[in-house]
């Protein structure tokens, strides 16, 4: 039997996944010698090409408003999404894919440091520049990061990825499942709590 493994369906662009963060580190932390977790990029708004109208900025920010109430999270929200700006996730999500192809390690950490950036920082996380100094902030080489994240092979294999949320049939993020050889069980779907995720993973280890 191969080791339990835990799917976690999220994009970094996605603020509930913002709001489970801290609860995705726990879970990291206290079950690395039990399960491995895996990350999937989920694509929640890729390839968008429309600038954010005022009505759609200010039902964005609406919605990051409950985040911040539900889970503490922190959020900037003083010049949040100006005008013009395009929320394309699939730079970020591709940004993630071109830090673990220089370092599996640094998947999980840039990930946490796109989110911070974008949404207690206000920084623009869908051009490439930026992502670079992220990465860069992790200690991985700015270069090469932005020649894999401009490369063809990390378009696909970020669109690899959106595929694999879509087959599982994954519709919002985050979603947690796990896989037993061939057995998946769902764990949690949406920002749940983190006691009841423990809970439910804790009985799915056990059987």
């Amino acid at each position: 039997m191969t080791p339990p493994l835990l799917w976690y369906f999220a994009d970094p662009l996605c603020s509930w996944c913002w709001g489970f963060s801290p609860a995705i580190e726990t879970l990291r932390d206290a079950y690395r010698d039990t399960l491995k977790i895996a990350l999937v990029l989920g694509g929640l708004r890729p390839g968008e090409t429309t600038p954010l109208t005022p009505s759609a900025r200010d039902d964005i920010l609406h919605h990051w408003q409950t985040v911040h109430t539900r889970t503490g999270q922190p959020f900037r929200f003083d010049g949040a999404l100006p005008p013009g700006f395009v929320y394309d996730t699939e730079p970020a999500c591709r940004a993630v894919v071109a830090a673990g192809a220089l370092d599996a390690a640094s998947i999980f950490p840039l990930f946490k440091a796109i989110q911070t950036a974008f949404y207690s920082e206000g920084q623009d996380v869908t051009q490439g520049d930026c992502l670079a100094q992220l990465a860069a902030g992790l200690g991985l080489d700015a270069a090469g990061f932005a020649d894999i994240w401009a490369s063809d092979t990390a378009r696909a294999r970020t669109q690899a990825h959106f595929r694999q949320a879509r087959a599982a049939g994954v519709r919002g993020f985050p979603t947690l499942i796990v896989q037993q050889d061939e057995r998946l069980t769902p764990i949690a779907t949406g920002c749940e709590y983190l006691d009841t995720v423990r809970t439910r993973l804790d009985a799915c280890l056990a059987t």
